[in-house]
């Protein structure tokens, strides 16, 4: 406790962090440890010194009297001492339940060590029926692996899983060293996954190089590998980058799809491919039954944050194979962390996104918001409107557009993404500026002629609906204009923001169009959580379409 401490632990295990106390950045650094970012508005941070959270600084090797420790030299006043105990129990638990092998494959033991919790998994309803007794703890079947780890976690007991993994077939791969040198935090990354047991989670922002520490991960255990990704732009480039720096030749790289089934050594495939329904095999999903066939050593979960509910389930099953999930954030707005934490592993690595960018890793990023008003005809249409119309209604403002013609007009030169989630008004935005816009309607030939073209400077400004989301190689991209989001997700507010983070030349600037006094303001708060966690503040400002000097005022 320090009387001068940014931060103030209260009894229900909120975190209040005062934005402009000189002690902000150490405190961010101690809670983004082992507590969520819930709330983020200018002056005061709450955090939550959630149970997922703990046991996710539990399984990456802290210690609860560290926590307890680092919290008390941030915080203001004294530590409640029940959140004292509860954090010890938290994080107590994880490793309580210890999964490992028995001298039969198809079975497993679980191990308990304490009493009272072997007493209640046993009069379980839920978790029961998948035990058989026996001492000390438990034995399951081995195909339950992943359905007693989501039970186990439900009820607040996260299982430490030993049990061994499926070698796989050998696959021969290296990096090639004359091609690139992966940063000494890529490695530490895969070795980090590698050393835990090889199942978990790596988290690094976008544009650090997640695909380098998969093949990292790759060439050190040397076995065939999936690949499953957001959408078949990102499988091209896993394939490209793949084939650039490793030793792999073409045929030993497949993109499994709906117009080719090929399955190589490395195979990447869409979640959307494995959770389609239909064909006769055991679990009544035709690709996740025809790739489960092979012999594969890992799985890449790229994205791991948007697997679908169908995969979460298919997933359960292949808890024998080494499972890396790759992502920018943890965050999921269905609150299904927990099943990634279950079923692909706890977070083994991770590196705030401010430190990649002080050590030049990524760009540095300005981030605005601007608040744009809508006129008084649309603001009576807004009030009366439906709740399931009012975001389409502020995210088409149409002052929107003088907003992004003058954003565009400063930025002349620059290579600037517009970025929305409704396409009329993306439609409206691409044409009022001249340029071209990428939807999902848009066939994929004419997607990647657009982007090759974006890459060579001959057209300097693309308009993209939500299929920009996730994966694009843009690395020269350094203005971002968001005309509207999906809700208030977090995911796509930190993943929009990636597109533009490649290392260059004069940052990266990153600008949200707001409509004022609607919902949009509030979930932009919503939506601006997690990169405000990371240490990203937003400058707001106002934006008059009625002011000659709008342009001398806003963002300066």
């Amino acid at each position: 406790m320090t009387e001068s401490g940014a931060a103030i632990v209260q009894s229900d295990r909120s975190v209040l962090l005062e934005v402009d106390h000189p002690g902000y950045d150490a405190a961010r650094a101690v809670l983004t440890r082992a507590a969520e970012l819930e709330k983020s508005p200018e002056h005061v941070h709450t955090y939550r010194l959630s149970d997922l959270a703990l046991w996710n600084a539990a399984a990456a090797g802290a210690r609860a009297q560290d926590v307890v420790a680092d919290l008390r030299a941030v915080s203001r006043y004294a530590l409640p001492e029940h959140v004292v105990h509860e954090i010890a129990d938290r994080m107590g638990r994880h490793g309580i339940c210890t999964l490992a092998d028995t001298s039969d494959p198809a079975v497993l033991r679980l191990s308990v060590s304490e009493p009272l919790v072997r007493e209640r998994l046993a009069a379980d309803p839920k978790v029961e029926p998948l035990l058989r007794a026996a001492p000390d703890g438990f034995v399951i079947d081995a195909k339950h692996r992943g359905a007693i780890k989501q039970a186990l976690l439900a009820i607040g007991y996260p299982v430490d899983d030993r049990a061994g993994l499926t070698d796989g077939a050998a696959l021969p791969i290296a990096l090639r060293d004359d091609v690139f040198t992966p940063y000494p935090y890529q490695r530490s990354a895969a070795d980090a996954f590698t050393d835990s047991g090889s199942h978990g989670v790596v988290v690094l922002a976008c544009g650090g190089g997640k695909t380098v520490v998969a093949m990292t991960v790759m060439s050190e255990l040397q076995r065939r590998t999936l690949i499953l990704t957001s959408g078949n732009e990102a499988c091209a480039q896993w394939r490209r980058e793949l084939l650039h720096k490793t030793t792999l030749a073409e045929d030993d790289v497949a993109h499994y799809s709906s117009s080719s089934k090929r399955v190589a050594p490395v195979t990447v495939a869409t979640y959307n491919m494995l959770g389609r329904k239909g064909g006769d095999g055991p679990t009544g999903y035709r690709h996740f039954d025809r790739l489960g066939e092979e012999s594969w050593g890992l799985i890449v979960y790229d994205e791991v944050h948007l697997l679908p509910a169908p995969v979460f389930r298919l997933t359960a099953q292949i808890q024998a194979r080494r499972r890396l999930g790759l992502t920018a954030t943890l965050v999921r707005e269905d609150g299904r962390e927990g099943d990634v934490f279950a079923l692909i592993g706890p977070c083994r690595y991770v590196v705030p996104w401010r430190e990649l960018e002080a050590s030049g890793h990524i760009s540095q990023a300005q981030c605005y918001e601007l608040r744009v008003p809508m006129d008084s005809e649309l603001a009576r249409a807004y009030a009366v409107a439906s709740a399931r119309d009012k975001p389409r209604i502020a995210g088409e403002n149409p002052a929107k557009l003088r907003a992004l013609a003058m954003l565009h007009e400063r930025h002349r030169g620059d290579r600037v993404l517009i970025m929305g989630s409704y396409l009329d008004g993306l439609h409206l935005a691409a044409k009022r500026l001249g340029v071209p816009v990428i939807t999902g309607k848009t066939p994929h030939a004419e997607r990647d002629r657009l982007y090759e073209k974006f890459r060579r400077g001959e057209i300097r400004t693309l308009a993209l609906s939500k299929v920009g989301n996730f994966a694009i190689d843009l690395p020269d991209a350094n203005v971002l204009v968001q005309l509207s989001g999906t809700m208030g997700s977090r995911q796509e507010e930190a993943q929009r923001l990636g597109r533009i983070l490649r290392p260059k030349p004069g940052g990266a600037t990153f600008y949200s169009l707001v409509s004022r006094d609607t919902c949009e303001h509030e979930r932009a708060l919503h939506r601006q959580m997690f990169l405000t966690e990371q240490g990203y503040r937003y400058f707001i400002e106002d934006f008059d379409p009625e002011d000659t000097d709008a342009e001398k005022k806003v963002v300066h």
